[in-house]
């Protein structure tokens, strides 16, 4: 049985992933930590969970084998270091760290202490992805000439879901693009097979708040191919949407409903296509790796190519220019 502490409430996806690790066969959530305690004490008790103030007393523990971090994004790097250093496995809510100076940091501390460390990038997993990623491996779209991948809904609009915190800087290190915008970076980096040249982004404020509710990023690629990144958090009915176009077919998932459809140069109409079966939760993989010594190498590498690529649009949308990743 691995014995799991849940670090911080902050994010939205803490109570998530606190029920995948309590229905997790494998796992026994046991404790939790909160930077904010009385909101820890109060989400603690929700799921039964021993609440402890004190972050180093809970890494310092023997019983406790892993961790599961959903701190605001600028605490990563102190306390994925802080758990690493304290022999505990490590699953993160994204980004890894907002910066790749501290990634760095955390890798080399992962790495010293040869712990398991995984980042949650659910889209990798799901069977839409697998079935793209075959598509254009067996090159059935010919070369690649646009991807184009949209999340968005409407969490700062009106009586706002989101939480405050989620609008605020110097937690967030950026706003929509950093937050729901992962999901289409790590997509359209993944299917365009790697980093850009460069990273083109342009932020809106229709609401107001310190960080941006609306963005789009451009990467170009040597070849010429383009990839499309669109994220906000000012749209109640906009459709999860992936596009991939080549020289020799194109395909099309959630346009609006979630089905793939592909056309090449030989068909006359738009063909529905399965779908593979998902992979495991990255949460799952993660237990995986813990109960069979090996690493989410292809994940870690995702998610700091991800930092990479957040930072240059950042940097793009704060000098409206175009920045090498």
């Amino acid at each position: 049985m691995i014995r799991a502490a849940l670090l911080s409430f902050w994010h939205v996806h803490a109570r998530d992933y606190a029920r995948q690790a309590s229905e997790h066969p494998d796992v026994e959530l046991a404790a939790a930590w909160d930077e904010d305690p009385e909101r820890g004490r109060a989400e603690s008790d929700k799921f039964g969970l021993a609440f402890c103030p004190d972050l180093h007393a809970v890494l310092a523990r023997d019983d406790i084998d892993t961790v599961i971090v959903t701190t605001p994004t600028s605490m990563h790097r102190d306390v994925l270091v802080a758990a690493a250093r304290a022999g505990k496995h490590i699953f993160t809510e994204k980004v890894l760290a907002p910066t790749v100076s501290e990634c760095d940091e955390i890798l080399a501390a992962v790495a010293d202490a040869d712990v398991v460390l995984t980042v949650s990038l659910p889209r990798l997993y799901d069977g839409y992805t697998r079935a793209i990623r075959q598509l254009i491996d067996d090159r059935r779209l010919g070369e690649l000439t646009l991807v184009r991948v949209r999340l968005s809904h409407g969490g700062a609009l009106g009586q706002a879901w989101l939480p405050a915190r989620f609008f605020d800087p110097a937690e967030t290190a950026g706003g929509a693009l950093i937050d729901l915008g992962c999901h289409p970076m790590y997509l359209t980096r993944l299917f365009l097979g790697g980093l850009p040249a460069t990273v083109s982004a342009s932020y809106g404020h229709l609401t107001g708040r310190a960080v941006e509710d609306n963005a789009v990023a451009v990467l170009t690629y040597p070849n010429g191919a383009l990839g499309v990144v669109e994220a906000g958090f000012v749209n109640r009915c906009s459709p999860f949407t992936i596009e991939v176009h080549g020289t020799d077919g194109s395909l099309l998932y959630g346009t609006p409903e979630p089905r793939l459809l592909f056309r090449d140069q030989a068909s006359d109409a738009w063909a529905e296509l399965p779908t593979a079966p998902p992979s495991p939760s990255p949460f799952a993989q993660f237990v995986r790796h813990i109960q069979e010594d090996t690493r989410a190498t292809e994940n870690v590498g995702i998610s700091v190519d991800l930092t990479r690529l957040m930072v240059a649009a950042n940097r793009s949308a704060a000098t409206r220019g175009a920045i090498e990743p």
